[in-house]
């Protein structure tokens, strides 16, 4: 049906990384997802009505405030499209992670209702009635629910919205709640055995486990995330494509949201060519990765040395002694810094998050390792995180 829809409405509704597609894509979900949660809602109202289940009527409130989610995801695209402004120069697309997180803390309010309720419900259990009706309703309600997970998880996955994986993820967990929900029932007609209240609970305990993941994945991409390695070696390939360019080095993503994104890096130059020309194939370069990769580039030229033996042979050696303090370890910007009575050999040294040895130890280390070279060399050294 999605499908169908997106068809009909949505205009060039295949151009996913488009921000005007994917913000009707987001309407069209919410939409949709408003209208078959209150229907679900009023379904099961109805059958926990009738057969006197706390688990049925708990699900249909589940639905409820998933409809609520739904209009928060739809709100959510909806101010995420809106333009730049002088106040948000860089958009309002990190709306849309914040509004997958109003979801997830939704999904746990829930979870903690749920479970309260059903403990309620174990300490003063009472009759539930068997109703054709309300089997009916819960098992049309169990298809709908993963056809809504299926539809959301298939446009979150097309058009990168956290918010509609979140979305997804609720759905999930309402069909497999709904699903021991309507085990509890028939089990309880034909044993006996009056384990609805049981049941409520480990639906409560799996929709706060939904909530948490779904939580998580919102938060992390407002904290701020590395890129993905795909999209680092797009990065990488089409800056190192263009003549002139002999390495890259600190490559910073900025997310802004969906469609928002802006990146730094510093371009390794021969230091012997001419300024003038190698400014001009920088700007080709941050015009061609705003055309093919959609995102806005600022790039630091930083000129090296590649037409002196000496200075790459040193480099050379330098990179095989820090190699020993460390294999993990990288090192860029090199360059050397002659004086009467020694040389500086100048650059900075890459390491990873939570690496064993703190920076400063590093810094001594490699400048140990270097003072072992023949020629009274000295080691200048930065040491920086990566954040890719």
């Amino acid at each position: 049906m999605i499908s169908l829809l997106a068809k009909a409405l949505i205009k060039d509704y295949r151009q996913y990384a488009s921000p005007a597609v994917r913000k009707a894509y987001g309407l069209l979900c919410g939409a949709v997802g408003i209208c078959l949660n209150i229907l679900l809602f009023a379904g099961k109202l109805f059958a926990g009505t009738i057969s006197g289940s706390i688990a049925i009527t708990a699900d249909a409130f589940n639905n409820l405030s998933d409809a609520g989610s739904s209009l928060i995801t739809l709100l959510g695209f909806q101010l995420a499209g809106q333009k730049p402004d002088k106040h948000h120069p860089f958009g309002h697309g990190r709306i849309e992670y914040l509004s997958g997180l109003v979801v997830s803390v939704l999904i746990l309010l829930m979870g903690l209702e749920l479970g309260k309720s059903s403990i309620e419900k174990i300490l003063h259990p009472g009759e539930v009635e068997f109703s054709l009706w309300a089997i009916a309703i819960l098992v049309a309600s169990i298809a709908v629910k993963v056809y809504m997970c299926l539809y959301n998880r298939s446009v979150g996955k097309k058009i990168g919205s956290p918010a509609m994986r979140a979305t997804a993820m609720d759905s999930l967990s309402d069909s497999i709640s709904t699903a021991v929900v309507l085990a509890a029932s028939l089990v309880g007609h034909f044993t006996g055995l009056q384990i609805d209240g049981w049941c409520g609970v480990l639906v409560a305990l799996f929709i706060l486990w939904t909530g948490y993941g779904a939580a998580r994945d919102t938060i992390s991409p407002l904290l701020g995330q590395p890129p993905t390695p795909e999209f680092v070696n797009e990065i990488e390939s089409l800056v190192m494509a263009h003549q002139g360019v002999r390495g890259i080095h600190d490559l910073v993503v900025h997310d802004y949201g969906p469609g928002r994104l802006m990146i730094s890096l510093h371009a390794e130059v021969p230091s012997h060519e001419d300024i003038m020309t190698l400014h001009d194939e920088i700007d080709n370069i941050e015009r061609e990765l705003r055309e093919k990769l959609s995102c806005e580039a600022v790039i630091h030229m930083d000129p090296v040395v590649t037409d002196d033996i000496v200075t790459e042979e040193v480099r050379r050696k330098v990179t095989e002694l820090v190699h020993v303090v460390d294999p993990s370890i990288s090192i860029h910007d090199f360059r050397m810094v002659s004086g009467p009575t020694h040389t500086n050999v100048i650059f900075d040294a890459v390491v990873p998050f939570q690496f064993r040895m703190s920076d400063e130890e590093v810094a001594q280390a490699i400048s140990r390792a270097v003072r072992t070279m023949e020629g009274n060399y000295y080691a200048v050294v930065t040491v920086e995180k990566s954040y890719i």
